[in-house]
């Protein structure tokens, strides 16, 4: 039997509030499209603590003595959702603060005096060379797969052939000294990311208007369809909705929400309410509503 659970603070680690002086987890290099995040949220001046995987970003940044939190990426407008991260923040103790919208462009860079003709191969993370392949193909240049858009940048700096280039962001090519020989390659040009803003204890934002939640009720008939309607009674925007399956049940689901209010007082009434309704209710978050960044 499930207990029913409303969460809304715990404490992480040692109890200790993370230093502002500490870094932010992000899953890639320096240079890459995470950092890019984090200096959208907190400022170029913010310090990063680059992760091999997202798995460890949630480790690092559940971790007070380490960083202030981390920055992770949850869904893109072209490929969706992206599902391992909704789990890692399910089962971790961190809170979501905010989130920042990036556009991605994914740029051509090469050393300073490369041209298009010397050009013999090109490095990049597989997902960006997938969305490029409109620009590359006519090329016939050998395309080559690396771990991380950002490292493959910085190796091509490193190594300072001519005959070689990356495809990464902006940032990498101004920390790296590269040059943007073709900029915007990528095929679908309206392409966004949607980044979480994570710390370690929840956070009272002033005007905030966004909050992440995740439930799951006693799944008797009609119970999902009676939460959604008091979301909408209330006058509030469900403006995500996603279904995972409980461990260890036949088939049985949980869900990750995401709500846009008007005011606060209008969200503190859906959650009573939502309290009465759910077998399980944990508030990841309450923030404010993330604009798209270029």
């Amino acid at each position: 039997m499930i207990v029913k659970k409303l969460e809304t603070s715990k404490k992480s680690g040692n109890g200790k509030k993370a230093s502002a002086d500490l870094p932010l987890a992000i899953q890639g290099y320096e240079g890459s499209f995470h950092q890019v995040a984090a200096r959208s949220f907190y400022g170029k001046k913010a310090q990063i603590l680059p992760c091999a995987t997202f798995i460890e970003v949630v480790k690092q940044a559940s971790d007070p003595a380490v960083t202030r939190g981390g920055i992770m990426a949850i869904e893109n407008s072209i490929a969706g959702s992206i599902l391992p991260n909704y789990n890692l923040l399910q089962k971790s103790s961190l809170f979501v603060a905010g989130e920042v919208y990036l556009q991605i462009d994914q740029h051509l860079m090469v050393n300073p005096g490369v041209e298009l003709k010397d050009i013999k191969e090109v490095h990049s993370h597989p997902m960006a060379l997938q969305q490029c392949l409109g620009f590359l193909n006519p090329h016939g240049w050998k395309l080559i797969e690396t771990e991380d858009t950002a490292l493959s940048a910085k190796h091509v700096q490193l190594r300072k052939s001519k005959h070689v280039a990356a495809i990464a962001g902006k940032l990498a090519a101004e920390l790296f000294g590269l040059d943007i020989i073709a900029p915007k390659i990528h095929d679908v040009k309206n392409n966004y990311t949607r980044f979480l803003i994570l710390q370690q204890q929840p956070t009272e934002i002033e005007g905030a208007n966004k909050a992440s939640i995740n439930f799951h009720t006693d799944h008797a008939k009609g119970r999902l369809s009676e939460v959604l309607t008091v979301i909408a009674k209330e006058g509030i925007n469900l403006s995500k909705l996603q279904s995972f399956p409980i461990a260890g049940s036949r088939f049985k689901y949980g869900f990750h929400a995401d709500l846009e209010f008007d005011t606060i007082e209008q969200y503190k009434r859906l959650i009573k309410k939502l309290e009465k309704i759910t077998e399980y209710l944990r508030v990841l978050g309450v923030y404010k509503k993330g604009k798209f960044n270029k």
